[in-house]
């Protein structure tokens, strides 16, 4: 287990060895959650639908009905 302090401005330094263990590198996202009576820190990775998303505003002509209704199962 790790510690840290939380500063006055509500920051905080996340300790090298954690950092290295979750493979969180210099301008990553992270996410906040809790569950339960803990603070989860996550790496927030892109899900599925935000990638999707950002291919759509790329590639507009895939955003007619006819293609929804075509890929749709997929």
């Amino acid at each position: 287990m790790q510690h840290a302090k939380i500063g006055a401005r509500g920051r905080t330094t996340i300790p090298k060895t954690i950092r290295d263990a979750a493979g969180l590198r210099e301008g990553d996202a992270i996410s906040f959650e809790i569950e339960g009576d803990r603070l989860v820190l996550r790496k927030a990775v892109p899900d599925r639908h935000e990638y999707l998303h950002g291919l759509g505003e790329a590639m507009p002509e895939w955003l007619s009905p006819e293609d929804e209704r075509a890929w749709r199962h997929l």
